[in-house]
């Protein structure tokens, strides 16, 4: 080989390494709940900075996990957005793959609406007539058992509840949407009912899952929709009979399509969601993998940008698309945690937030 040829492949060699050990856009991966948020600061880093706008997938918090978690690559995500806390199993995951080194970020509350047609007369739940309508098992008529679901109408739950067969559109299991309403509104419930406790307690080994009782019925009656929220819009916006469950974010931006119903007593609006008055309120998040910082070098302007009070203070832009803001000495602690890129530990998943 000439001495131009071997320099031309050491260059090539050269420019190869800096293209694996390099990037110049943020990869984003996690919650669809999260992703008007998150797009809305990567388009605003595009916008205002030299760096090219962030790559935001919208593929549901426990996807986003998987995809996060899988190694500290460089083709693995930098970033990825939930709408529930991350498990310790997926800490864990990451821990398996060399993910050591993980920021959390809380960026605001969010509610989970449960909505219907705008054209509808106004629907007002309970927490349990929801886990009824949506759960696998349910109490039989004496109590004191349990059977497959029968409830096809609202009114077969409730004579007081509407004549509407019972349709839900709802997250799929990858959805952290869907763990929170397993939690709040499935297992909430389903822990104060002897009838699930009393299985558990009967038999701990065998009936194990009746100690958090999380199953969703599996009938048709509930209809996993994607992870694109907009889709059940537009389904609620054709289907009068039908109820959707997802964040309050798109319940705001589609008022005109769809109404909110109350549960036990308190429609979804920023300051009952705020309050914790609204039953099914949750926490949004990020998660950043530090170890891509170097490499990565949007990344540090991005999660500023992302936890500055022009975002998510309380006249912040993400809240007119939906955010509902942290308590002010909350949101300064947390935004003091980011700033330093403090390592999430196994310990702080145990602690509430």
């Amino acid at each position: 080989m000439t001495m131009k040829k071997t320099a031309i492949a050491l260059l090539a060699a050269s420019a190869l390494t800096v293209s694996l050990s390099a990037r110049d856009q943020i990869k984003i991966v996690g919650s669809s709940t999260v992703y008007p948020f998150s797009s809305s600061v990567a388009e605003e880093l595009g916008a205002t900075t030299s760096f090219p706008t962030p790559v935001v997938e919208s593929t549901g918090s426990g996807g986003g996990m998987k995809l996060f978690c899988a190694g500290n690559d460089l083709n693995t995500p930098d970033i990825t957005n939930a709408s529930r806390r991350m498990k310790t199993k997926e800490f864990k995951m990451c821990a398996e793959n060399g993910v050591t080194d993980i920021t959390e970020a809380i960026i605001g509350y969010d509610g989970i609406a449960i909505a219907q047609a705008k054209s509808n007369k106004a629907m007002s739940l309970t927490k349990k007539q929801l886990a009824l309508a949506t759960a696998a098992e349910v109490p039989s008529k004496d109590g004191k058992k349990l059977i497959a679901n029968p409830y096809k109408k609202w009114s077969d739950i409730d004579a007081s509840l509407p004549n509407r067969d019972i349709i839900v559109y709802g997250p799929p299991k990858s959805s952290g949407t869907r763990d929170a309403f397993e939690e709040m509104v499935l297992q909430g419930t389903f822990k104060k009912m002897n009838v699930y406790t009393d299985l558990y307690k009967a038999d701990k080994k065998a009936n194990k899952k009746y100690k958090k009782y999380s199953e969703i019925r599996t009938d048709g009656a509930y209809v996993p929709s994607g992870e694109n929220d907009n889709l059940i819009v537009a389904k609620l916006d054709k289907n009068r009979d039908a109820v959707g469950i997802f964040g309050y974010s798109f319940l705001m931006e589609n008022q005109d399509k769809v109404q909110g119903a109350k549960v036990d007593g308190y429609l979804p609006t920023p300051d009952t969601i705020a309050s914790a008055k609204y039953p099914i309120a949750r926490s949004l998040f990020f998660y950043v993998k530090n170890s891509h910082s170097k490499d990565v070098p949007a990344m540090a302007k991005y999660v500023d940008m992302f936890m500055s009070e022009d975002m998510i203070g309380n006249n912040g832009i993400l809240g007119e698309i939906g955010l509902i803001a942290l308590p002010d000495a909350t949101r300064e602690a947390i935004r003091n945690s980011v700033a330093k890129r403090t390592k999430l530990t196994l310990e702080d998943l145990s602690k509430k937030h």
